[in-house]
C-alpha cells in the first residue's frame, strides 16, 4: 500500500510564509510527478505547482514569484514554500503523486492540510 502524507498547514497571517511538506510512503517503485494543487471553499480544485523528476517544475500563473515547489527523489517528498501569502491562499492543500509500485502504476491524492490565511 502507497500513501501520501501531507504537513505543515496552519494559520498564518497575510503577507506570512509557510511551508508544506509531503511524504510518499510504502511499497514504491519509483515516483514520477508529483506537485501540489488547492481547493477553497465554494470553488473546484486547482493546480498549485508540479514537479517532475528531473526537476522540472511548472506553476499556476497566479502563484509565480510567491509560490516554490522542490522535492527529493531519495526520500520520496514534495515541498512547497509559499511566501507573501494573502486571504485568496486559504485553502485545503493535496499533494499528489504519480507513483509505480510493483504491481501498478497510478495516481495518489494525500488526504489534505487546511491553510488559513487570515489576521
Amino acid at each position: 500500500q502507497v500513501e501520501l502524507v501531507e504537513s505543515g498547514g496552519g494559520l498564518v497571517q497575510p503577507g506570512g510564509s509557510l511551508r508544506l511538506s509531503c511524504l510518499a510512503s510504502g511499497n514504491i517503485v519509483r515516483v514520477y510527478d508529483m506537485g501540489w494543487y488547492r481547493q477553497a471553499p465554494g470553488k473546484q480544485r486547482e493546480m498549485v505547482a508540479i514537479i517532475n523528476n528531473n526537476g522540472g517544475t511548472n506553476y499556476a500563473d497566479s502563484l509565480k514569484g510567491r509560490f516554490t515547489i522542490s522535492r527529493d527523489n531519495a526520500k520520496n517528498t514534495v515541498e512547497v514554500q509559499m511566501n507573501s501569502l494573502e486571504a485568496d491562499d486559504t485553502a485545503v492543500y493535496y499533494c499528489y503523486a504519480n507513483v509505480r509500485s510493483p504491481s501498478r502504476y497510478y495516481g495518489l491524492w494525500g488526504k489534505g492540510t487546511l491553510v488559513t490565511v487570515s489576521s
